[in-house]
């Protein structure tokens, strides 16, 4: 039976647009994301929609207010999980907010990185496939599908709508 977990994962752009905001796992010890970069998000909550989801997550993260949140899309990571559980992720760029982020928080550091050098960072792998396309300027929304199997993606496929 196919039950994922329903996550949200944002990138907050500078209000330049030349950076975005990442967190850099370092803090907890047994965590999946130890040493990798990730945009910010988590786990949607039953009395939640998943815009409010993303809202929640990073005033919860960074301290901040979204004000303008654009979805980019979808993917299905299935087999994902430290235990192989499938996950269901929203991807979105926030790219106004209210506030100034925290420089950390439980998960590690908050770091603004150049977009242009993401992709330079450790991440996870799967992420190189699906992050150019949360910066372009195409309007299209994504949906992809990328089946994860020993921590490492064994294939992308995608559609923009």
């Amino acid at each position: 039976m196919y039950t994922p977990i329903v996550a949200t994962l944002g990138y907050i752009l500078s209000p330049d647009g030349k950076k975005t905001l990442l967190v850099h796992r370092n803090k907890r010890k047994t965590d999946q994301h130890l040493g990798k970069y990730n945009g910010l998000g988590g786990k949607m909550l039953p009395e939640e929609d998943i815009h409010q989801c993303m809202v929640r997550e990073i005033y919860e993260e960074a301290r901040i207010t979204c004000e303008k949140v654009v979805l980019r899309g979808t993917i299905n990571w299935t087999g994902f999980g430290p235990n192989g559980e499938d996950w269901f992720g929203f991807i979105f760029r926030i790219e106004s907010f209210n506030g100034t982020p925290v420089s950390s928080n439980e998960e590690g550091d908050l770091v603004w990185v150049d977009v242009v050098d993401i992709l330079t960072l450790p991440m996870w792998e799967g992420d190189k496939y699906f992050l150019p396309m949360v910066f372009d300027k195409d309007p299209r929304v994504f949906h992809g599908y990328m089946p994860y199997d020993n921590d490492r993606p064994i294939s992308w496929k995608y559609v923009r709508i």
